[in-house]
């Protein structure tokens, strides 16, 4: 008799609306030129923590040839979207929207944890947030030390006189608040205020606004997202230009408006202006640190850094690109040790460096400096509107 064939394995089902995936997966053509630029391939030297081995992984899922598993998919929990391989990518992957659509496969099969989904549903609840955020500094004693570490509390808000008001007709921009920056960067839209008007704009934020969706985009809640952007594209509407101080929200809101307005980071704008500001000198030592999403999505690191260079007498020290320094949005939540181990070498820099503060123009990557120094920590607006003369 012949011998019965063996039985074949079947093959896992290909994902559900994979074809976009495969598409921007078939895009990458292997070479390789990411990987001296992503800080988890960096850290690991590990092919599949790498853009190559993610989207290996990717497409793998995306086409049924492989299951999903929990080696794989700790490798792209791992992934911080900085975006840093699209920079260097020469055929143009588009890696931060296959890393997005991928992820929202995933938390279709596997649910994000509790942590993780407690804080999505904070950020996309701006006033509670704002609320909850208002007892840290009377209640810090009683909150537990890995609490206060990872959330340093707002900076009191100065109190400052009225910036001049800007001409009548000034042209208006709109200003976006976000979630966690509302209740910390109060002053710092004080201060975009008055740069503002003495680059002859008003500015308006209008209400209604909230979360710009990244983090729930990257942690997998499709929906959630979308129905974020939908709540901002209605509260922008009518708001041709709108300024997000925040590089690393800047793309989502972004694409939130669609095309309903032009989203501009403010150090571009007021770089544009930069003839009719004037400043006073600076007496200190001040570090700058440039975020992944400044330098890689947005783009206006060289905008800063003109700015900055009009403050006369200024003795600023760049910090080295050592990397991400692990914010990631929800990643220092989600995966606080190698949050810090990404930090830590920006640290070092920063306590060898011999400056008395720290700028950055990103929310997320502040927060998470700020819990590993005793530094002061802000944004650049907030250091250029105290050099207004």
């Amino acid at each position: 008799m012949p011998a019965t064939p063996p039985l074949a394995r079947p093959s896992p089902p290909r994902a559900p609306d994979a074809a976009p995936l495969l598409a921007l997966a078939d895009q990458c053509v292997q070479c390789g030129l990411c990987l001296p630029h992503c800080p988890t391939y960096q850290m690991d030297r590990s092919e599949a923590e790498s853009p190559r081995g993610r989207i290996a992984y990717m497409r793998a899922l995306a086409s049924g040839q492989m299951a999903p598993g929990p080696v794989g998919d700790g490798h792209l929990d791992h992934c911080l979207g900085c975006r840093r391989c699209e920079a260097a990518c020469p055929a143009g992957v588009r890696y931060g929207e296959l890393l997005v659509g991928s992820r929202a496969l995933q938390a279709a099969r596997r649910p994000p944890a509790t942590r993780l989904h407690a804080a999505l549903a904070l950020l996309a609840r701006p006033r509670l947030l704002a609320f909850l955020v208002a007892l840290q500094r009377p209640l810090a004693r009683a909150l537990p030390r890995s609490w206060r570490a990872a959330l340093p509390p707002p900076p009191r808000r100065e109190a400052r006189a009225e910036p001049a008001p800007p001409p009548a007709g000034a042209p208006i921009v709109a200003v976006f608040t976000g979630c966690i920056a509302r209740p910390h960067e109060a002053g710092t839209r004080d201060a975009l205020s008055r740069l503002l008007a003495a680059a002859g704009l008003a500015s308006v934020s209008p209400p209604d606004q909230g979360c710009c969706g990244a983090a729930a985009a990257h942690a997998g809640d499709a929906a959630g997202a979308a129905r974020l952007a939908r709540a901002n594209r209605e509260a922008f509407a009518g708001h041709p230009r709108v300024l997000c101080l925040a590089s690393g929200c800047h793309d989502s809101l972004a694409r939130s408006l669609d095309g309903a307005g032009r989203v501009e980071d403010p150090l571009v704008l007021l770089d544009e202006a930069g003839d009719r500001l004037r400043f006073r000198p600076a007496r200190h030592r001040v570090a700058l640190h440039l975020p992944c999403t400044q330098r890689s999505v947005v783009r206006s690191d060289a905008a800063l850094r003109r700015l900055l260079a009009r403050i006369p007498g200024l003795d600023l020290v760049e910090l080295p690109d050592t990397g991400c320094c692990g914010a990631a949005g929800l990643h220092q939540l989600a995966e606080p040790d190698r949050a810090a181990a990404f930090r830590a070498p920006l640290l070092q820099a920063l306590d060898g460096s011999g400056a008395t503060e720290l700028l950055s123009a990103n929310i997320g990557c502040r927060l998470h400096l700020a819990a590993g120094t005793t530094m002061s920590v802000r944004h650049p607006i907030d250091f250029l509107a105290e050099h207004l003369a």
